[in-house]
């Protein structure tokens, strides 16, 4: 399904406030952006107990129940998970995951709130959640009929709801201080082939393997837990900014002259980090228009060709990777520095294309 609108985490409490207490909702979002977790807050604030029933490991029969023999008649009974006394908040996750058959059984469940005989307590709420075909996920077309029964909400990932959050929660400082400093790392379209791929999910894992291991975590197994849980690009820079953390390796020294781009093969990480450092740097120093440009800025773009230049006698690759394009193709530097970059560097500027 695809949206047409989307929300931040932090909208999604008003809206089932206002949504899940009158209608079913369905959440819809890429894997690891916080789904479950908000449903399971949500219910809490409520006072209910979240019930999660699992789309891919259920049967029709999970669901319906099993016949019993009652004044000669057949009757069904609800497993016990679903046929409670109390109001409860019935999460059905990964519905769209799940086969045909049980998306049918869903129907009177999420529409008349009834199973068999077996009617939800008042003040139920039910919520489903599922990813998108679009995400590489497992997911199945949900048919008209229970489209048109849920009030669809479409999520995405913030990461500035996500770092209030971090900081609430005890996530690695490393980690709060590298997505502060790169918003745009926290989550990346899951790949096709079989990798890992930053979400928030996984940058938590990351925090729970850094806290797990302690100060006495060395730079290979970094590289390995690292590797391990984001996307490939991600994990090579966030490596680079551990260096950073560890030596006290900043990019301003290196844009002030008092040090030099690290040139060792060993320390390739940090130079792709400190690289993409400094093109955010530029994307957010450097003006639109050159005549808005000042005279200090008019030196900061001097400083960043040479530094440029510095770069690409190291790795061509890596300077490159300053001044690419954004994932649609669009220039990321303003236009009036790409151009001087062509003068000045046509070797860099003919590698990018």
């Amino acid at each position: 399904m695809q949206a047409a609108v989307t929300v931040t985490p932090s909208r999604v409490p008003e809206l089932l406030l206002g949504l899940a207490t009158v209608r079913p909702v369905f959440l819809w979002g890429a894997p690891g952006i916080g789904k479950s977790s908000l449903v399971r807050n949500f219910a809490e604030s409520l006072g209910l107990e979240c019930v999660s029933l699992l789309g891919t490991q259920l049967a029709p029969e999970d669901l319906i129940g099993v016949p019993q023999i009652r004044d000669g008649r057949s009757v069904f009974c609800p497993p016990e998970a679903i046929a409670r006394d109390e109001p409860y908040c019935l999460f059905l996750d990964e519905l769209n995951a799940a086969t045909a058959d049980v998306q049918k059984a869903f129907y009177s469940l999420i529409l008349d709130r009834r199973i068999g005989s077996y009617e939800l307590p008042a003040g139920s709420i039910v919520i489903g959640a599922g990813n998108r075909a679009t995400d590489n996920a497992l997911a199945r077309p949900i048919a008209s009929a229970l489209v048109n029964r849920l009030t669809h909400v479409h999520l995405r990932a913030s990461a500035t709801d996500w770092l209030v959050w971090a900081g609430e929660n005890g996530i690695h400082p490393w980690v709060v201080d590298y997505v502060t400093d790169r918003p745009d790392h926290l989550w990346s379209q899951p790949p096709k082939t079989e990798e890992p791929f930053s979400t928030p999910r996984s940058w938590h894992m990351l925090s729970d393997a850094l806290h797990s291991f302690g100060p006495t975590l060395d730079e290979e197994t970094l590289k390995v837990v690292a590797h391990g849980t984001l996307t490939p690009r991600h994990a090579v820079s966030f490596c680079g900014y551990a260096k950073i953390v560890r030596h006290a390796y900043g990019l301003d020294a290196i844009i002030k002259g008092d040090a030099s781009w690290p040139r060792r093969v060993e320390d390739r990480d940090l130079l792709y980090y400190l690289a993409d450092a400094f093109r955010g740097r530029l994307v957010k120093e450097l003006p639109a228009g050159k005549d808005q440009i000042s005279p200090a800025l008019r030196q900061t773009a001097h400083r960043a060709k040479s530094l440029l230049v510095q770069l690409a006698e190291i790795s061509v690759e890596v300077a490159q990777t300053v001044i690419r394009d954004d994932e649609d193709g669009q220039p990321v530097l303003p236009a009036w520095f790409l151009v001087e970059a062509a003068r000045d560097m046509p070797r860099l500027v003919e590698a990018r294309r």
